[in-house]
């Protein structure tokens, strides 16, 4: 099961970062100036990763594929890692739908 991962940055902004269960980055969020705001941006990744029309699938500037997770509002919610190919995107977004819903939180900013 993965998990999501609050942290807070250089500049007093609270993040967090989705990881699958190996360890590995799926997802990661924009800056939160609140912890609650950052805690319901991961209740917004659990409920709107389950919608495949959420999933924004881009290629970066160099060629790279990557993919935006939106909320209902259009507001991104979450952006992965550049991947080498369309297929290894694919398997990101397959990776959040199957590890968001039930992710625990571990809060590193106490």
């Amino acid at each position: 099961m993965g998990k999501f991962v609050i942290t807070k940055r250089s500049n007093g902004e609270f993040q967090f970062n989705l990881k699958a269960n190996n360890g590995q980055p799926i997802l990661a969020s924009e800056g939160y100036t609140t912890k609650s705001a950052c805690e319901n941006g991961i209740e917004s990744v659990k409920r709107n990763s389950q919608d495949e029309n959420k999933f924004d699938r881009k290629t970066s500037s160099n060629g790279k594929p990557y993919f935006n997770l939106k909320a209902t509002n259009g507001q991104i919610i979450g952006t992965s890692e550049m991947y080498e190919s369309i297929a290894a995107r694919d398997n990101g977004i397959a990776s959040v739908k199957s590890n968001a819903p039930d992710a625990s939180v571990e809060d590193l900013t106490n």
